[in-house]
């Protein structure tokens, strides 16, 4: 039997009382601004849900939904108004992107819109710049929130790198938790000098202390100097096939060749945490010449991600 409308969109309100009522109840406890409260929990409304401190980001999955596109867009408004009626916020603040359907992480780096739409929030007292309008995700990954703070509580007194740093939170952690220098290293010029800002923002950026490098990582590597660093975060996109890049990468086949170059340029007793959000991804613990590999996928997952996130998560010791 086919649910009316109108009874699914009362099923849509339902659902997100219910997450709400109890994912910002534990947020508000643990003084968290920023937090997931829905992922595609109705298969009628696919969307991503994320509350950024007064804001809601909203991502749908791109799925065939039989409506044409006049249709569609009035179904999408009154998605909204029930989000802004749960929350009790102005629909105004509920900002809506479309998320492809791929296992290929790097859907990221696609700007979307013209018009910037920046907004600065708190996480564990430090300041992150967001971005609502110009991207498919808004600058600061929710499920390593974390894992950031555990790259904090090494960081002191260590050489960091951060490879494939995105907009630099990983960078800002570790130089919050006294790190001595912190080499950060993405692809795109437009998330080194996201990363930047981020850095300068939180009054943490200094030129003798922080190297800013856009360049293709498996390229620096190469290049990089052996035994240097003593804490290495590795977060790469599943998939990417920049023209900016050498090589296409792809996380299952080239994490080996990725981890072995990583492990040269660590120091001995050094510390790896490589992450990647590949579902289907199995690390190759045989081919990889760690002294200690450890899983803290479940270690590192927060509470709005539990049972719904596909990311794994090593702590590799040199």
């Amino acid at each position: 039997m086919t649910v009316p409308l109108d009874a699914k969109f009362s099923m849509f309100e339902n659902r997100i009382k219910k997450v709400w009522k109890h994912i910002a109840k534990i947020a508000t406890k643990q003084g968290i601004a920023c937090f997931r409260f829905y992922d595609h929990d109705l298969p009628e409304f696919p969307f991503r849900m994320e509350w950024y401190d007064g804001a809601v980001y909203v991502s749908e999955y791109k799925r065939k939904h039989g409506m044409e596109d006049d249709e569609h867009a009035l179904w999408v408004e009154q998605c909204k108004a029930v989000i802004a009626d749960v929350l009790q916020i102005s629909v105004e603040l509920i900002y809506m992107k479309e998320r492809k359907r791929l296992n290929h992480k790097d859907a990221q780096y696609e700007k979307e819109a013209s018009t910037k739409i920046e907004r600065i929030v708190k996480e564990q007292g430090l300041s992150f710049i967001i971005n609502l309008s110009d991207y498919l995700d808004t600058g600061l990954f929710l499920d390593h929130r974390i894992t950031r703070a555990y790259v904090r509580d090494q960081a002191k007194g260590k050489r960091v790198l951060n490879l494939f740093c995105y907009t630099g939170s990983f960078s800002v952690y570790a130089a919050a938790g006294g790190a001595d220098l912190i080499t950060s290293v993405d692809l795109s010029n437009t998330y080194i000098n996201w990363t930047k800002r981020n850095l300068q923002y939180n009054k943490l950026y200094s030129a003798d202390k922080h190297m800013l490098v856009q360049d293709d990582v498996m390229e620096w590597l190469k290049a990089a100097p052996k035994d240097y660093f003593d804490l290495v975060i590795v977060d790469p996109p599943t998939f990417s096939n920049s023209k900016r890049m050498q090589d296409v990468f792809d996380v299952q086949r080239d994490h080996v060749a990725l981890l072995k170059l990583v492990l040269k340029t660590t120091k001995v007793e050094g510390t790896i945490i490589f992450s990647n959000n590949f579902k289907n991804f199995v690390l190759d613990e045989a081919a990889i010449p760690a002294f200690k590999i450890k899983d803290i996928t479940k270690f590192t997952t927060p509470f709005d991600f539990v049972g719904k996130l596909h990311r794994h998560c090593f702590e590799i010791t040199k």
